[in-house]
């Protein structure tokens, strides 16, 4: 069989999300596992946390529905809400959480007469500027859905959208408007994102959702000791299919892109852009062989790519190769700092892999 797999540490998986708890003990803390779980396996992942969760979130009821199907029976949140006045039933029917972030949702939710009232988190846009009412408008929603038979656990919800910088000032912006909002109406908080409940402890509301810290990835721009302390869950690996030894001069790759400086051994990975792995990768791009740190050499392709292994002596066909997270002798690659190398982020890496490289689960609950 191919050699590429995503393996799937959900022991790690475990760890991250404790972290996230005892980073706000006063929190509750959802588990954000949109996207099928930021890549790694929703329904996998769901199964290996639900013993610890007060409760999950996703994007949409398709997302819920899976893991529904799958037998979990956490309470699950719709990030986004609900798309159209049709789901409600479902909603009601599988007994889910909702965000309510436009007139319309407000208008269907009080015209729908559910079995048992559904738990609500209205969402106010305090500078995010994508969903959300105005705080103004919040004062004014939360009034009509205080006291309907149809709502029931009514929250105040938001999004940060500098929580990841060193800069406070906007997130300090953000902060006051909610926490003002908080007081006027006596309402609970749901607020922190990953990157606020490992920096901002003044963001841990009653909620927190923590999403991409759980899969091992540090949202900061400037790590902290606790973000150290994340363990990765996926680790990309495959072998070596192919060696090449090149005189100085020699290129590889399509267009010839990176040329040998001196005599060089050039190993032949099975991944590519094919699996999920980013083509923008630039030369130099780290990989781990046997533990050891080689820089991509050429161009990503669809089902290769390439590595200058001249320095790794022990490298043969069928050595281990890291793409990122963690290798067989302990070396851990960041998914981080891979990104930064393809000029992107942790999520697209992650969410980018795509079925061909089979997940591999191990750890809790297997």
């Amino acid at each position: 069989m191919r050699p590429l797999v995503a393996h799937i540490d959900l022991d790690a998986l475990r760890h991250n999300y404790q972290l996230a708890c005892r980073c706000a003990p006063q929190s509750r803390s959802v588990a954000v596992i949109k996207a099928d779980a930021y890549g790694h396996g929703a329904l996998a992942c769901a199964r290996a946390l639900e013993t610890d969760v007060p409760a999950f979130a996703v994007a949409c009821i398709e997302e819920a529905l899976s893991l529904r199907e799958g037998g979990i029976k956490a309470p699950i949140v719709l990030l986004e809400g609900i798309f159209s006045a049709d789901e409600l039933a479902l909603v009601d029917q599988q007994r889910l959480w909702i965000s309510v972030h436009s007139a319309w949702q407000v208008e269907a939710l009080l015209t729908y007469s559910p079995r048992q009232p559904i738990p609500v988190w209205l969402k106010v846009d305090s500078g995010m500027h994508r969903l959300g009412f105005s705080p103004e408008e919040a004062t004014s929603v939360w009034q009509r859905l205080v006291d309907t038979p149809q709502v029931t656990a009514l929250h105040l919800m938001s999004h940060f959208a500098t929580a990841d910088a060193k800069d406070p000032s906007y997130f300090n912006r953000q902060m006051n408007t909610l926490k003002a909002l908080a007081a006027k109406l006596k309402a609970p908080l749901c607020l922190a994102n990953s990157p606020a409940t490992l920096a901002w402890p003044a963001a841990h509301g009653d909620w927190n959702r923590p999403g991409v810290m759980l899969y091992g990835s540090d949202p900061l721009e400037v790590a902290n000791e606790i973000t150290q302390q994340l363990r990765p869950v996926m680790t990309l690996r495959s072998e070596i299919i192919a060696l090449r030894e090149l005189a100085e001069g020699e290129q590889v790759g399509y267009s010839g892109r990176w040329k040998a400086k001196r005599p060089s051994k050039i190993a032949v990975v099975a991944a590519g852009y094919g699996d999920g792995y980013d083509r923008h990768a630039v030369d130099g791009t780290p990989v781990l062989v046997n533990g050891q740190r080689c820089p991509i050499a050429g161009k990503v392709s669809m089902d290769m790519l390439t590595v200058d292994v001249t320095d790794v002596p022990d490298a043969a066909i069928g050595s281990e190769v890291v793409l990122w997270g963690t290798a067989s002798n302990g070396s851990v690659l960041p998914v981080d700092e891979v990104a930064r190398y393809c000029d992107t982020i942790s999520y697209t890496l992650l969410t980018s892999v795509l079925p061909r490289a089979p997940r591999r689960y191990h750890g809790a609950h297997v």
